[in-house]
């Protein structure tokens, strides 16, 4: 990857976990991050089950398989770029929030997915 590290993914409850992360994810994340021109902050990748149930994440979520990530955006204009990236190199599933975006690609569930937080 060129514009990210394995340990920015980590559950902050496990160390090293950021291995767990999809490589195929991986490799478009970095796309997009390439594309965007602009800092992808990483606010959850990997998570724990533990980890999951504290932020309440959904049991059945993306990030526990390695899927799914969440990239702080704090601005309309950062969300835009965020997300405009994200749609370019072929990510379909995202969530938007106030705070962040969320992506995944998750194989199992379904796909042109657009929604809020």
């Amino acid at each position: 990857m060129r514009y990210f590290t394995l340990d920015e993914f980590d559950s902050p409850d496990l160390p090293g976990s950021g291995a767990f992360m999809q490589q195929e994810f991986l490799n478009l994340l970095d796309a997009a991050r390439g594309y965007a021109e602009v800092p992808f902050r990483i606010n959850s990748g990997f998570r724990t089950q533990d980890r999951n149930k504290a932020v309440g994440g959904s049991v059945q979520s993306s990030h526990l398989t390695g899927w799914a990530a969440d990239i702080s955006a704090t601005t309309s204009n950062r969300r835009w770029l965020i997300i405009e990236a994200l749609i370019y190199v072929g990510f379909n599933r995202i969530g938007v929030a106030d705070t962040f975006v969320h992506v995944d690609m998750d194989p199992a569930k379904a796909h042109n997915c657009l929604w809020l937080y």
